[in-house]
């Protein structure tokens, strides 16, 4: 259950770190993190007062400290790469995580390693293919780029090596050709154009949903899948996640009543229809 909090505890980090950066009082910072991303040391790393001591406690006092040895230094945690920080802290988490559930004896060949694959495996592929669409226009090498992509997945190897040599969305979608879920939501949207629904990547189809809501609503099928399955504990990650994804519906909703654009409140992803 630990590995459930960890993508948290890496949101609430970069929060701090970049809080810590712009002089901000972390203390007030903590109101704002996630409380699933809550440890009982987080309190410390408000005591930092540059970046050398803040990158210093959190080799020593999170959970984190393997994710940040022998990849990160605290020269690397500048305003720039806050994204990159967070990108590879990302990478190294889900690597670790894919690899308890396949690797552990008792997690490996059960029922929940067989369901949290094939979630992993996903959100790997999603994360992969979402830094390749937003690395293009910005300063992120392709080199830099391929070392922020998760090496496991149904896109990985060739597939991400495509994505690694990508220069523009059409190539982002020869990447993904031999994964038929993947190619069909490129096939759905046209890349490039405003977000409409509560996803926020460009591109929209049709029926008003980005690719970032066709993400959304695949994650919801895997989530719902698990459980049609014999009980695992891959049902929690899994009742999270749908959990998280009403509260973005009730937060499109209500922005859209705000917005006076009440005609596109129907455009959230439907939990369970």
């Amino acid at each position: 259950m630990d590995y459930l909090t960890y993508g948290y505890m890496i949101d609430n980090v970069a929060l701090l770190i970049t809080g810590t950066l712009h002089e901000r009082d972390t203390r007030e910072l903590l109101e704002r993190c996630h409380p699933l991303g809550w440890f009982e040391t987080m309190p410390v790393l408000c005591v930092a007062t540059n970046i050398e001591e803040l990158y210093n406690s959190v080799l020593v006092e999170t959970p984190l400290a393997q994710y940040f040895k022998g990849s990160l230094s605290h020269q690397d945690l500048d305003e720039l790469n806050i994204e990159i920080v967070r990108n590879t802290l990302y990478k190294n988490y889900l690597e670790d995580f894919y690899n308890f559930v396949n690797t552990h004896p008792d997690m490996a060949g059960t029922p929940t390693a067989d369901v949290m694959t094939e979630i992993l495996e996903f959100e790997a592929d999603r994360r992969a293919i979402n830094i390749t669409l937003n690395s293009f226009g910005t300063e992120l090498t392709k080199g830099d780029r391929n070392k922020l992509y998760p090496t496991f997945g149904r896109l990985y190897p060739e597939g991400t090596l495509m994505l690694s040599r990508a220069d523009d969305a059409e190539g982002v979608r020869l990447a993904v050709d031999g994964v038929h879920d993947y190619k069909s939501f490129f096939d759905t949207v046209s890349i490039g154009g405003g977000a409409s629904g509560p996803g926020n990547m460009g591109g929209g189809s049709a029926d008003g949903k980005s690719l970032e809501d066709l993400f959304y609503q695949k994650e919801m099928e895997i989530s719902k899948g698990a459980f049609t399955r014999q009980f695992t504990y891959a049902i929690v990650y899994a009742w999270v996640k749908l959990r998280e994804q009403e509260i973005r519906n009730i937060t499109w909703i209500a922005e859209c009543i705000a917005q006076n654009q009440k005609e596109r409140i129907g455009n959230f992803i439907s939990v369970f229809s």
